[in-house]
């Protein structure tokens, strides 16, 4: 009875430990806010004259997840212009758009449908 629990216990620690390194690997921002705040980069961009259109030239489905995931890991945001606009951005508000990026990519649960 003892061995039957205590491998109930393990079991389920087991499981527990596994399912939570799966959810540690999305980003951890606010999408929502991340959609707001990524329009409101390039509105902001079209205002100053450096890009003909407020609407952003990449859209989350642009990419795959992984190929966010890189883009983010490197900080290499020069593909998206506006470079004045993503410098002053936060920490936060890089983590948001990050995740409203990655959750709505081409082969993600979610894709964005349209700009």
């Amino acid at each position: 009875m003892m061995r039957k629990m205590i491998f109930c216990v393990l079991t389920m620690f087991f499981i527990v430990m596994t399912t939570g390194t799966g959810v540690a690997d999305e980003p951890n921002g606010n999408d929502r806010k991340g959609k707001y705040t990524y329009k409101k980069v390039y509105k902001s961009c079209a205002q100053r004259g450096e890009v003909a259109s407020s609407i952003p030239h990449l859209s989350p489905s642009s990419k795959t997840m992984a190929q966010w995931e890189r883009v983010f890991e490197k900080q290499d945001f020069e593909e998206f212009n506006c470079s004045q606009e993503w410098s002053q951005l936060s920490d936060k508000d890089i983590a948001d758009i990050y995740a409203y990026l990655y959750k709505h990519a081409a082969d993600s649960p979610t894709p964005a449908k349209c700009k």
